[in-house]
């Protein structure tokens, strides 16, 4: 038996909203870290809280990762879009066999 689904819109209640964003912070934290471990991804997030806290969690370098990002994110939009979604598609293909086997 599954979870009924919830409506995505703001919490109203601020003891309410809190509670929720510390949750879903240390749950998405747990994700980040699992899928570094078992995919060998290379994984940076980063958060900021209403009040301006920062959450981190980086499996190398926070600052190393985004200098990756910036330049793969340069390079790729040098070529046409059907270049990119070609080499996204071969990303995400590339993910799926590493982590689950090839289809």
């Amino acid at each position: 038996m599954g979870r009924g689904k919830i409506e995505i819109k703001r919490i109203e209640n601020t003891t309410n909203r809190q509670v929720t964003f510390c949750k879903r912070r240390n749950g998405l934290l747990k994700k980040a870290y699992e899928l570094s471990v078992l995919c060998d991804a290379e994984v940076a997030l980063i958060v900021f809280s209403n009040r301006g806290r920062l959450y981190e969690y980086a499996n190398n370098s926070v600052k190393a990762t985004i200098e990756r990002y910036k330049k793969a994110s340069d390079s790729s939009n040098t070529g046409s879009v059907a270049e990119v979604n070609a080499q996204c598609y071969m990303h995400i293909y590339m993910f799926a066999g590493t982590c689950w086997g090839s289809p």
